[in-house]
Parts: C-alpha cells; structure tokens; sequence
C-alpha cells in the first residue's frame, strides 16, 4: 500500500497529507492523531490490525486528487465498504479517552459518501468543541483514520482491568453478535464475562453465551500484548470475523482505573435516583430531566437545614456521569461519619440540629396539605393540555421550557415527603396499582400503547425516554391484591412520584413530536435523532433550520458502564469506586422479613423462590416480585417504588450491597435479611436451580 500512499500529497512544510498505516510516520500521534498511531504501534507489535490510511493533519482542504487515488487503493476502486474513523491529537489519552466525542462514519461506499464521511468526521472537531465548552479539543488538530469495514461475526469490547475496581488480575469482556458498533453505541447490553489473567472465566457470564472458551482466551492473550506493547492495561475494540479471525480495531489507556489517589470531593452514587432513571439519558432528556430534579433536591436540603448553605452551595447535588444520574450521598449523609457514637447518631453540630429540628417539624406539619395541592394542580394543568400533534412548533418549545417548573416542584415535594413524613407499607404504592393495571390490559390482549392511554399509571413501570412509544415490562400472570389505603401521607407521596412521571411522559412526547417535524422538513434523517441534540440545538433547529454537522455521529457514542454504589470523581471526571468493609454482606434493610433462595439474575422470569441480585431497582422488574424469595440491590433506598412493593408482598429486600452482583453471583445460596440488612452464602457449593427444599421465604 506504501506504493501508492507514500508518494502522494505534500503541503508546503513536506509533511504527508496522506499516509498508509504501515508507514513509520503514521507512529506520530501528532501527525495521525491518538487512535492511528496507537492502531499503527500495535500492527507493528504483530497485533492483529486492519490494513488501512490517515489522512493526517497536515492536510488542508480540499484535497482532490489527492485523497481519491487514496481512496481508489483502500476501497480497492470502490469495490470494499470503509470506516471512516476521528484521530484527534487529544483522544484516547490515560486520564480521559473523549470516546464518542468525535465522529465515525461506518459502512461507506463510493467516492462521494467517502468524500462527504471525511468532511463530516473533520467537522466534529469544532462541534465539540462548541458544545462541551472550554476546552483543548478544538484547539487541537484532527486527522482521520481510514480502514476496511468489517462485518464481524462477535464483537465488542474487552478492558485489561477491572475498570471499576482497578483490579489487575482481572479481565472484562463484553461481547455481542450484532458487533462491537451495537455494543459501544448503546443499541445492545451484550454479554459479560468476568476472566483471569490467562481467560479463565470468573463467576456466571452476563447474558446469553456468543463467545467459547477458546475464543476468550485468544481475547485474553490479546489484552496481555497490548499492555505489554503499551506500558499499561488497554481499553481495546475487537472483533470476529465470519472465518474465525480476530482483528484489534481500537486500543486505548484504560481511563483511570482504580486511581483513588486522585479521586477527591463528595461521594456519589446513583441510589437515589437509579430507579427514576435506571438507564444512561441521551443529551436531550439530560438537559429536560436532570435540571428539575437537581433544583428539587438542592431546595429539599435547604428547606431542611441539615447541611451547612457553603457545603450545598459548592455541591452539583447531582451529577451526571456519561448520561447516568447520581447524587451527592455526603449531603443526605449516606457516608459513615467519623468517630464517636454521639457523631454516628447525628453529626451535626447542635446549633444546627436546633434550626434543623424546627425547620423539620414546621415542615412536617404543613407538608401533607401541600402535597395534596400540588397533586390537584398537576392533575388540572394536565387535563387542560390540547393534543400535542395540535400545538404550533414554539408552543411546543414552551411547553418544554414550562415544565421544568412543575417537575422541580414535585421531585421536591416527593423527596421532602420521603424524608420527614417516613415509610409506611399500609399503602398501595403506584408501582403496585400500574401492575395491576399492566396485568389486566395484558389479558384484554391490548396493545402497550392501548394500556397507557386507557391506564397512566403503568408509567410508573418503565423509565422515562423520548421515544415513540413507552415499553412495558412483560408479566408473569401473578399479581398481588391491592392493600387498603390507610396511610395519607405515604399515598401523597406515591402520587407525586406518578404526577413526576406523566410530566417526564408529556416532555418525551413533545420532543417527539418536534423530531418528527424535523424529519418531515427533511432536516434531520430519523426522527430518533432528537434525542441527541442539546436543548438550545432544538430551539435553533425549529426555529432556524440549523441542526449540529455531527448530529448522526452521535447516536453511536459510546456508553459508560453502570455507576458503582458509591464512588468519588477523579479532576479529569473518572470514576473511582468507595468500597464498603471487605467481604461484608451488609445493606440497608428494608423490609419483607427473612427469605433464602438461590440467586438469579437478569430481568428474565426467575425460578420461583429465587433471590434476584441486581445492580438497581429498575421499575421494570415489579412483574418479578411475586415469584421472588428475595431482592438485593447494590444501589436504591427504602422509599424506591420496588422496595415499597417488595415490603407490600413480604419479600426480603436488601439495598446498598457494595459489588452485590459480582459477590453473589446467579447459583448462590443465599439468606436475605429484611430487617438487618443482612445478605449471607450459606453454602460455597453451588446449587443447579432455586427449586430445592431450601429455597423461598422464611419467617
């Protein structure tokens, strides 16, 4: 390929414009950018890479002749598909890798789809930098990396260690068979395996079996090259080949693994608010969603006087890491204090335990008549509502904009609710009545959009998301009775989460509408692509018909991994898990007595008296509960709608179990204690199936 490559396009400084990856020069990252040249060292270790180009920073545009005869080579005259791939000077570094920052462009055919990929990918550079703020990036030059696409039999992508422990003897796989691109972009959860150094599987796979043993290990000994070629564990893309081949497609520093040294600041976690938003949110439900519920939180804590107003202030009260929501435990004192038992009691200094308890009775007071008006005005704003598919385009943007208000009012209302007025399990939770409402649509034989329209409050079983329609969770044909509705309180309670929910509903639904406007007008290519524009990006785009160059790139941003129960933030945003006492089993009990089962995981139908190990109480397992011997959460709290619901049928619950699905994995015996917070092995010898003698609730 260097025949070719190497002899063309020179700029006034004699630097390449054009480079074959197998040219010395293309090891330059300042020339290749990041991710050619780490691709480029690795080929050059014998790893095996794709034969491909980069069209380097030196080049300007346009680039003619240049770049065809380029192309002409790697595509073998148009014959083979490409990929044409970012190549900052600023990605993939070991303290932040920018990944699915930048654009690519996959399966490109022809010379003018190439032309028009290269403009695209270049043009990513100063979006991002726009939208993210002051930074390097746009600052810095970019050039494009050029290869064969690979329609890949398996694919995915593998981290040569733990990235949420930092543990070096470990390996983690995820894999799928809809290829590495599915994987990153978020389309698809694919499998997990947890490996050894030498591709020894460790603990029960995640997910359905797409890759062998032999296969694991090839993996394996792939991640060991790569540390070894780069001086530390990488972050690597791959995939199979339909004749067996693995091909490296993009290798990386792992980006602060275990680097607690650095992590400073308040402890996060996502507990709090894992069951609301269980999922990564896309750019436009961040800036819809996140806003309203941070206000909410931040005037809670105000109004309730139990954190210093300096602390609050210098607080994001929640944050948002790569699309997932946490909150800052420290300020809802979830982390341990320090020393004495006085101080474990309550650690507040007593001036302000005296403020706090007035301020706190005061509320508590006056919070339940509140609540009840906020309800019924939610529920007339609501009603009053004309057909959205009827609104003009900017009273749709208002309506967006006027919403913010409400939902910041009832998260706040909610979560006061939560903390002064208590739990209570003598009240129907929503969670309780949407699945009897799911249960009954379903044997009506009714569609889930039927189900929604005729029954709101199935919302509450599945996460908010700006989509078409909403997708409900499958049922198993067991549903409890309602429990009578005795505690006031707690049913306000439940009925501001639901008014929370149908407004999140109403929003998803008007930046639907707006989308498939925008798609109608032919300014954006699928009406999906709303869902990752910013908030001010879908005012101008309404508005002035101007939509972000790199829109399309960005549905295939990678996606980061789950949150840890607890973790602090490192200056660059990487994440560093906060462990509880080694080898404790211990959570916060909240209720449903004292059960023992085998553990099952996933969200598919369990065996009956199965305990079920999750990472959050994502709603959509409510359908699961009457079945279950158990619950154990690594995240969530006693007032989640699954732990309301769990407690309202007498299933042992357990939540905050630090690393809960890697310490109990599907096949383990285990007791669960409700009341203590208790999760114990009974038997290291694993068992096939929770269907034995000793299996299901104790009392």
């Amino acid at each position: 390929m260097t025949s070719v490559l190497g002899a063309i396009g020179r700029n006034d400084q004699a630097d390449p414009v054009v480079l074959a990856l197998d040219d010395p020069r293309a090891l330059a990252p300042e020339l290749s950018g990041a991710k050619a040249a780490a691709l480029a060292a690795a080929a050059r270790a014998g790893l095996p890479v794709l034969s491909g180009m980069v069209v380097t920073t030196a080049a300007t545009s346009p680039l003619g002749d240049e770049l065809r005869a380029a192309w002409s080579e790697v595509s073998h005259a148009g014959e083979l598909s490409l990929v044409v791939r970012s190549s900052s000077t600023v990605e993939d570094g070991s303290n932040s890798s920018m990944a699915g920052l930048f654009t690519s462009v996959l399966d490109v055919c022809g010379w003018d789809d190439f032309r028009a990929a290269i403009e695209t990918v270049l043009a990513s550079s100063n979006v991002v930098a726009l939208s993210s703020g002051p930074s390097p990036a746009g600052s810095q030059p970019m050039a494009v990396l050029v290869q064969r696409y690979l329609r890949s039999e398996v694919g995915g992508v593998l981290f040569g260690v733990d990235p949420v422990s930092g543990r070096r003897d470990r390996i983690v796989v995820s894999a799928t068979d809809q290829g590495p691109s599915a994987l990153v972009s978020g389309e698809v959860d694919g499998t997990r395996y947890v490996l050894d150094r030498r591709g020894r599987i460790r603990g029960a796979a995640e997910g359905p079996a797409v890759l062998d043993r032999r296969r694991l290990r090839r993996l394996a000994r792939m991640a060991r090259t790569a540390e070894r070629n780069f001086g530390g564990p990488q972050d690597i893309e791959w995939a199979f080949d339909g004749d067996g081949r693995l091909w490296l497609l993009q290798s990386r520093p792992v980006t602060a693994a275990g680097d607690s040294a650095r992590a400073t600041g308040p402890t996060f976690g996502p507990g709090p608010v894992a069951e609301t938003f269980p999922d990564p949110l896309s750019p436009l439900e961040d800036d819809l969603w996140a806003p309203p519920l941070r206000a909410a939180m931040r005037s809670a804590l105000a109004l309730a006087g139990t954190v210093p107003s300096r602390r609050l202030a210098a607080s994001p009260v929640v944050a948002a890491v790569g699309g997932r929501l946490a909150v800052d435990l420290d300020l809802l004192a979830a982390r341990e204090p320090a020393s004495s038992v006085l101080r474990r009691l309550d650690p507040r200094p007593p001036a302000r335990r005296l403020v706090a308890a007035w301020r706190v009775g005061r509320l508590r007071a006056a919070l339940p008549a509140l609540a009840g008006d906020l309800v019924a005005r939610a529920d007339a704003d609501l009603l009053s509502l004309d057909a959205l598919d009827g609104l003009s385009d900017n009273a749709l943007l208002a309506l967006l904009d006027d919403v913010g208000q409400a939902l910041t009012a009832l998260h706040g209302h909610e979560v006061l609710m939560g903390w002064l007025v208590g739990t209570s399990t003598s009240s129907a939770t929503a969670a309780s009545v949407a699945l009897r409402a799911l249960a009954a649509g379903r044997a009506e034989g009714l569609a889930d959009n039927q189900i929604v329209a005729r029954s709101p409050a199935v919302l509450a079983l599945a996460p908010p998301r700006i989509a078409a329609s909403v997708a409900l969770p499958p049922t198993f044909g067991e549903v409890p009775p309602a429990p009578a509705a005795t505690d006031r309180a707690a049913t306000l309670r439940e009925a501001l989460r639901l008014r929370a929910r149908w407004v999140h509903e109403l929003t998803a639904r008007a930046a639907w509408e707006l989308g498939s406007r925008l798609a109608a007008r032919g300014l954006i290519g699928d009406v999906e692509l709303v869902r990752f524009m910013r908030r001010e990006e879908l005012t101008a785009a309404v508005r002035q018909g101007v939509v972000p160059t790199d829109l399309a790139g960005r549905r295939h941003q990678a996606v980061t991994a789950p949150l840890p129960a607890r973790f602090r933030l490192t200056p660059e945003g990487g994440v560093v898990p906060v462990r509880g006492p080694l080898g404790s089993g211990a959570g916060s009990g909240a209720g449903g007595g004292r059960g023992m089962g085998v553990v099952a995981s996933g969200s598919v139908a369990p065996d009956r008296g199965a305990v079920l190990v999750v990472r959050t109480l994502d709603p959509g397992l409510a359908p699961l509960l009457p079945r279950l011997g158990g619950l154990v959460a690594e995240t969530g709290s006693m007032l989640s709608h699954l732990a309301i619901l769990a407690r309202e049928m007498n299933v042992p619950t357990v939540v905050g179990v630090d690393g809960a699905v890697d310490r109990f994995p599907a096949g383990t015996l285990v007791v669960v204690d409700g009341t203590t917070g208790e999760v114990a092995v009974v038997d290291e010898q694993r068992v096939p199936g929770p269907s034995g003698p000793l299996s299901g609730r104790v009392a």
